[in-house]
């Protein structure tokens, strides 16, 4: 339980990098090699497991045979062996003038109405006990209890030596077919690849992130064997993988939105991200697209073009608010002919902005054991829910004839909620005085 809390608290595996840099280096080494920041992976937790699993085992078979006993024995006879009817008090005993034979009967019929199982018994001509019993199987339920923690524990150490997570960015448009494992134990491919066709983010008014999704392709052999949106907490399942949105963010390859005029002739738009370029629609040179900078000089965004002309190269900047900054300041262009985007005439660049690329990041996992993990979480609902709604309940009714009348007895017993079963026996009782003339002693 301690381990468990503190895995809770302490920052685990990659979050921990930044956790370990306010730790002196000895202290940060020695917390490492104690695998204190990846517990649920650590020896000690495995040990722990271990040992919790072999504490249930021989609790279980410690406690068996006598829940067995008490399962498969008989009523009857353990009504006589705890003499439950040698001194009953007053408010559990009922005299009648009817036959016994008449009262036993219907006894049996009020049992049988409200327990499963009634077993009926005579002990001697003058005696007939019967006993109604209720909730057996109860007895059962904390080991059931006792089997789902079992096996989740081997679903745990099953997924934690044969499974594998690993991680993945992948950008719009791009797709991959591997992932890097977690803890930096290299890569492992995928059985397929996954395309990341479009990834949508939606943000709050303070500028965080409300929600963000990613529309994914899942190819093999180019032919596509999945196609849909991957959400938050809705994980795509696929030959026993499970796919997880876990991450996203901004793209390194950042590209500059251009447009390019020529005299009277429309403008042409165009895209280009670093290193790439493209021919001037005359054929009067090449433009390469050298640097983009989101705030160049604190004047903006800013694209750095290279202009090949001639065997000559001459570089210049774009601004995305070019008319702002000849407005502040007057003349710059004409002063610092690398800020003019009119240099080369007769055309002149304008930067609409820049494209920002989002990538998703996944997560890839592997756990074997999670089949195990599902069928342990049913069990321990039904478990718990027979261990603490349910209960075993037996009533026994002794019908004794006693000189000119008749004597009924009660009692009972039960494992948990006692108070329920004293309100079945007033019950009981309530009806057999309803039915039957009765009178106390």
């Amino acid at each position: 339980m301690a381990l468990s809390v503190a895995g809770t608290f302490i920052p685990q595996q990659e979050v921990s990098l930044d956790f370990t840099q306010g730790l002196s280096p000895g202290l940060a080494y020695f917390l490492q090699t104690m695998q204190i920041f990846d517990l649920f992976h650590s020896v000690w937790f495995f040990l722990l497991m271990l040992l919790l699993f072999l504490n249930l085992v021989v609790c279980s078979i410690n406690r068996w045979p006598l829940s067995w006993k008490k399962f498969r024995s008989d009523p009857i006879a353990a009504a006589d062996d705890e003499g439950l009817f040698r001194e009953l008090p007053e408010n559990r005993v009922l005299w009648t003038s009817r036959e016994m034979e008449e009262v036993s009967k219907k006894m049996e019929m009020l049992l049988r109405r409200k327990f499963r199982r009634v077993v009926k018994a005579a002990s001697g001509s003058d005696r007939v006990i019967l006993s109604g019993e209720r909730g057996r199987y109860s007895r059962f339920a904390v080991y059931v209890v006792h089997l789902s923690v079992l096996i989740l524990i081997l679903g745990a150490l099953i997924g934690a030596f044969w499974g594998w997570e690993g991680y993945v960015n992948i950008g719009e448009g791009e797709k991959a077919d591997n992932v890097d494992l977690q803890g930096g134990r290299g890569t492992m491919p995928l059985p397929f690849a996954i395309r990341c066709d479009r990834f949508v983010v939606e943000f709050y008014d303070n500028g965080a992130p409300k929600t963000y999704r990613s529309d994914l392709t899942i190819l093999r052999d180019d032919e596509a064997i999945y196609q849909g949106p991957l959400l938050v907490n809705h994980p795509i399942s696929l030959e026993g993988l499970r796919i997880y949105q876990a991450s996203y963010g901004l793209s390194p390859d950042i590209r500059a939105s251009l447009t390019l005029s020529r005299g009277g002739e429309p403008p042409q738009k165009f895209s280009l991200g670093e290193g790439e370029n493209f021919e001037l629609p005359g054929g009067e040179g090449i433009v390469q697209l050298v640097s983009l900078e989101e705030n160049l000089m604190q004047m903006g965004p800013a694209a750095k073009l290279l202009m090949r002309s001639g065997g000559k190269a001459k570089p210049f900047w774009v601004f995305q608010h070019i008319d702002r900054i000849r407005e502040m300041n007057p003349g710059i262009t004409e002063q610092v002919p690398m800020l003019n985007p009119a240099r080369f005439h007769p055309y002149v660049f304008s930067l609409n902005g820049l494209e920002e690329r989002y990538y998703t990041g996944l997560q890839v996992r592997r756990d074997p054991g999670a089949p195990l993990a599902g069928v342990a979480a049913v069990l321990m609902i039904l478990g718990l829910a027979g261990t603490f709604f349910t209960s075993h309940r037996r009533v026994w009714i002794m019908v004794q004839r006693g000189g000119e009348k008749t004597k009924v007895g009660f009692a009972s017993r039960s494992n948990k909620h006692p108070a329920v079963l004293q309100r079945e026996v007033r019950r009981l009782m309530e009806q057999l005085r309803a039915d039957m003339e009765t009178e106390s002693t």
